[in-house]
């Protein structure tokens, strides 16, 4: 059977010898932030920091830090959830190998919450200024849960199967939120929390909120699983930690529309903390800055604002944490196990979409890569993307997909082996094959990620860019910079970082009238001057311009994330030759991509080295990490 909770799978990674205890007092201001992160990075083991400064609760950290760890923790229980998702593809499975989901009742069963007068979480209460105050990088407004799970109800129909699980970042402190009593509670759009956010607005009363912390990791995972609406987390969560998942109530929070007596929220009877409130459905607070997964700051916005009317923590309660940053960081793993889970899902979702990978480098949705059929005229001579296009339209309405920036689809009938997610071969196949004229889709004045910056046009607000390809090779890649190759002032260092791709550095970006107007004229320029120079570069179909073409040429994960959260496809798509025609644009040559780090942008996360020095001793000879960094 799965965890009972978060100490039994303490337990068990110790055990398994997956887990180092960190005795040493380790401050929660950036310290224990650092050394997550350099465990993390080296493959280490989830760490439990026994003594914590500044509060009485331990802290454990990088517990999914590996795809492997992360199925040892649920080893009994995936080939439970894998027959599920079998039988939501193939639904007459169940008649072909009867025998094979003998054990289907139990399943159902299982799914349903199991709700108890008692439980650990009802044993003590605590305040937020006791909680671990976690600060990861040193711009963070004040400190933050890194893995809540915030419970939500539907305010029109109420009850657990109306329910919304979610990971949304919590701040509870700093700012002007009232100390031990106010937290914010930032969510992004498209997220099932809107959905009852808006029906307590359109109420008039306050959205009641449970922000979990710790119980069963399957909590954790449930939280960030892209299940469709309709179908609680509470169930999958159950699902996959492998018992029927206890449900106890606590103090009620009132709201405009309740009846007397009406009772409080459920919360998990084996959750570590607790923090159980209420928010008000138009008032906001200031929250932010926060480090965040694209690998920049997200500033200060108005978000929703809790009172949080009571902290419960169970006996021996422990505080988990990740820590969130330029990718890949733990989260990664999430993304991992999900598509291990939901990958066979994604064909009986949208018929003739193979494939979907959300480039976790990119800082997830800035870049998605799909593979889908081509089948509209299999008679045609020449073939061009024309299903291509209809399912990239239908992956771009699909909740979170729907925020990606820059969508790159192929046809699977040209490479029936290709594989998704080496990145550096689908973008050979596609910059083999794409005709810059005709394939370049554009979707103008639309949403984005609400923590990507890159457009300049406030939260939420950018462009999108399909690129889609189909049919034969249409050129061969260059993999070597073209001789003689001649650029405008202020241009220089060109460097191949893949067959195809050519990345320049740039000048510094000079701004235009208000701070996110950005004065086009030097890569204007160096279009103009490449398109004089044209034949030299038929072998790279994509230029890129950067801050560092050294840096962005080193590692393909340096070039994905330099690239793609750093440019807007409205903004920052130029081409050589470039044209419009019946409001579609095209280029003859080259697409060039602006990737220049932009005034409006926020800084990039760094580490203080006086950190970095103050966590060195934990990994040097003799620490309690002692050979983790090999």
């Amino acid at each position: 059977m799965g965890h009972r909770n978060l100490a039994a799978a303490v337990t068990d990674l110790e055990r398994a010898g997956r887990l180092v205890r960190i005795e040493p007092e380790i401050d929660p201001y950036l310290e224990a932030a650092e050394i997550h992160r350099r465990a993390y990075q080296a493959g280490g083991p989830a760490l439990l920091f026994t003594r914590v400064k500044g509060s009485p609760f331990p802290m454990v950290s990088n517990v999914f830090g590996t795809l492997d760890r992360a199925k040892f923790l649920f080893r009994d229980a995936l080939e439970d959830v894998r027959k599920l998702v079998e039988l939501k593809t193939d639904p007459a499975a169940i008649r072909k190998r009867p025998w094979r989901y003998w054990n289907l009742p139990f399943l159902g069963w299982r799914l349903r919450p199991k709700f108890v007068r008692s439980g650990p979480i009802l044993g003590h209460t605590t305040r937020l200024s006791q909680l671990p105050q976690l600060k990861c990088w040193p711009l963070d407004g004040g400190p933050f849960v890194t893995l809540p799970q915030v419970y939500t109800e539907h305010p029109d129909t109420p009850g657990w199967m109306k329910s919304n699980l979610g990971m949304y970042r919590v701040q509870f402190g700093g700012n002007e939120y009232v100390p031990d009593r106010e937290a914010g509670l930032h969510y992004q759009i498209h997220r099932g929390i809107g959905v009852h956010h808006a029906a307590a607005v359109r109420r008039g009363e306050r959205l009641r909120v449970n922000v979990i912390v710790g119980g069963p990791p399957a909590l954790a995972v449930a939280a960030v699983m892209p299940l469709p609406e309709g179908l609680p987390e509470l169930a999958f969560a159950a699902a996959l930690g492998g018992r029927r998942l206890e449900l106890v109530r606590g103090k009620p929070v009132p709201t405009a529309g309740d009846k007397p007596g009406a009772s409080g929220l459920p919360m998990p009877a084996e959750a570590d903390f607790v923090l159980s409130g209420w928010i008000d459905p138009t008032r906001t607070k200031p929250e932010g800055p926060f480090g965040d997964h694209l690998g920049y700051y997200s500033l200060t916005h108005d978000f929703p604002v809790m009172t949080v009317e009571t902290v419960y923590h169970r006996p021996g309660a422990i505080w988990p944490f990740t820590v969130v940053g330029r990718p890949p960081q733990e989260d990664t793993t999430f993304g991992e196990l999900i598509h291990e889970l939901t990958g066979p899902v994604i064909p009986t979702v949208m018929p003739g979409l193979h494939a979907v990978h959300a480039v976790d480098a990119a800082g997830v949705h800035p870049l998605l890569l799909a593979i889908g059929s081509e089948r509209y005229v299999p008679y045609a001579e020449t073939r061009r993307p024309q299903e291509l296009l209809t399912l990239a339209n239908a992956v771009l309405g699909q909740g979170q997909l729907s925020l990606a920036k820059y969508l790159l689809i192929v046809a699977k009938e040209d490479a029936p082996d290709l594989d998704i997610h080496d990145i550096s071969a689908f973008l050979r196949h596609l910059l083999e094959r794409f005709d810059p004229e005709s394939d370049l889709h554009f979707q103008t004045r639309t949403t984005v990620d609400t923590l990507d910056y890159s457009p300049g046009l406030g939260l939420n607000a950018g462009s999108k860019l399909v690129l889609a390809a189909a049919g034969p090779k249409r050129r061969e890649l260059a993999t070597a910079t073209p001789p003689g190759l001649t650029l405008p002032d202020g241009f220089a260092d060109p460097c191949v970082v893949l067959p195809g791709v050519l990345a320049v550095k740039g000048p510094p970006i000079r701004k235009s009238g208000s701070r996110c107007q950005i004065d086009d004229a030097d890569v204007t320029w160096l279009c103009s001057q490449l398109a004089q120079q044209e034949p030299q570069l038929a072998g790279f179909p994509l230029i890129v311009v950067v801050d560092d073409s050294e840096f962005v040429a080193r590692t393909l994960n340096n070039f994905l994330w330099a690239v793609f959260t750093r440019s807007d496809p409205a903004n920052d798509v130029y081409g050589v030759g470039s044209f419009t025609h019946r409001k579609h644009w095209g280029c003859r040559g080259p697409v060039v991509i602006d990737a220049r780090l932009k005034p409006h942008m926020p800084p990039p996360l760094e580490v203080p080295p006086e950190v970095t020095r103050k966590v060195d001793t934990l990994f040097a000879k003799g620490g309690p990490l002692a050979g983790v960094e090999k």
